[in-house]
């Protein structure tokens, strides 16, 4: 039979044991590797977004997620030529955020309001509205948070509490290395001519989902350094260079996507020199914008 000290000693090991494994699993999942993609606008694979309408819908290609499935899904929208839907509603929320050309997503009796690349709109489920895109190269960014995403008629409509938002670019306030801690400020002259933050949706809080833009000025060399977070990007505007490698880099054209999943990540950007680039960032965690001519 063991004495009480034997069982006490015992006990003490088996917990410093567990203490030691619950270190090493925190260690090495600090210290996971994160995964990478980039997917090119031109990588795209197109189908017709309600298929019943056929050339008359809109196109949609999905960048990450599947749109059919359950799961959360980023896709891109490529209306028809002139192109206005009929009244509807769909089964889930949305965020869009507008690409090229204008598009407008209202209530069907609403005066048109025709908002142009850079702009950002949210539609309830359940809520009828219609779309419409001016001439022949609109392309918009749409986000759910589950699925499938259904086309729905009008005649289903039910409020769900939610209530929509239109953002025309003009609205979006930008913020600068003075105002945040997202952009690193070490050795800026002038904050005012660096990258800058706007804020869309979402709680910043690590652990919860966010939307953010973020702009790059012309001539921007530097990285987004993620801290083991669900991180996905779309280039909204301009033309950044993505670099995978010491010799392979990316041209990623509006639309392009790029992501890292896991561990700490680094996505190293080159924007163009007569050109800003606008980046929408969907994550769950903080990230930072970081210049090559400021830090590290």
């Amino acid at each position: 039979m063991r004495t009480f000290r034997t069982i006490v000693l015992a006990s003490i090991i088996t917990a410093c044991a567990s203490l030691l494994v619950a270190s090493v699993s925190i260690a090495q999942a600090q210290a996971a590797e994160p995964t990478y993609e980039v997917v090119l606008n031109s990588e795209v694979e197109w189908t017709h977004l309600n298929p019943k309408r056929g050339d008359l819908a809109p196109k949609a290609g999905t960048l990450w997620g599947d749109r059919n499935g359950t799961e959360p899904t980023g896709y891109l929208l490529k209306p028809p030529v002139d192109f206005q839907s009929p009244p509807h509603i769909h089964n889930v929320s949305y965020r869009a955020v507008v690409i090229r050309g204008v598009l407008h997503n209202d209530d069907p009796a609403a005066a048109n309001m025709w908002m142009p690349a850079g702009s950002f709109w949210t539609q309830p489920k359940g809520e009828v509205h219609i779309t419409a895109a001016k001439g022949k190269d609109a392309l918009a960014y749409i986000e759910i948070e589950e699925g499938p995403y259904l086309v729905q008629p009008a005649e289903e409509a039910f409020d769900s509490g939610e209530r929509p938002v239109n953002v025309d670019k003009s609205n979006i306030v930008w913020l600068d290395a003075a105002d945040i801690t997202w952009v690193d400020q070490h050795g800026v002259a002038n904050a005012a001519n660096g990258p800058k933050i706007a804020y869309l949706w979402g709680n910043t809080q690590n652990g919860e989902l966010n939307g953010t833009f973020i702009k790059l000025p012309a001539g921007f060399t530097g990285k987004i350094h993620t801290h083991g977070s669900d991180f996905r990007a779309v280039v909204i505007k301009g033309l950044p260079q993505y670099k995978m490698s010491q010799a392979e880099v990316k041209t990623l054209e509006p639309g392009s996507y790029f992501s890292s999943k896991g561990g700490s990540a680094m996505h190293q950007l080159l924007s163009a020199a007569g050109e800003e680039s606008i980046i929408y960032v969907r994550t769950n965690g903080k990230y930072d914008v970081i210049s090559a001519q400021y830090g590290n």
